[in-house]
């Protein structure tokens, strides 16, 4: 299993991979937790929230689990954690620019999937 400290070293690579002007105004930057975190809606516990991007009075930031993250992908390569980690960071950085710009698109499409989800629907 890759370790918080591996995680993190590809985590910077990610994010270094980037151009410089996508993380304007992410004053807190981009955080791996070592926690496990649950979606509060789904009752049965089976959802695992994998990054969240925070707006609050502490400033604008991004968090990624290492705990969810593991438990949805297990024991992986370390090219196929950095695949899924890049695109839970790219998630978290659209959730960024459109509240630079005053948006919320993708905000809802997440809240429409997940009570697709929570519904039961395909």
């Amino acid at each position: 299993m890759i370790t918080i400290d591996e995680m993190n070293i590809i985590l910077d690579e990610i994010a270094a991979d980037f151009p410089e002007d996508i993380f304007k105004e992410l004053n807190g930057g981009v955080s791996l937790l070592d926690e496990v975190k649950r979606n509060e809606k789904d009752t049965g516990g089976r959802l695992y929230i994998l990054g969240e991007y925070h707006r609050n009075q502490m400033g604008r930031y991004i968090v990624l689990y290492y705990g969810s993250l593991c438990a949805v992908y297990g024991n992986i390569s370390k090219e196929r954690y950095r695949k899924h980690l890049k695109d839970v960071l790219a998630h978290e950085l659209t959730h960024h620019w459109e509240s630079l710009a005053g948006e919320r698109d993708l905000e809802i499409k997440d809240e429409i999937n997940m009570d697709k989800y929570l519904r039961g629907d395909k």
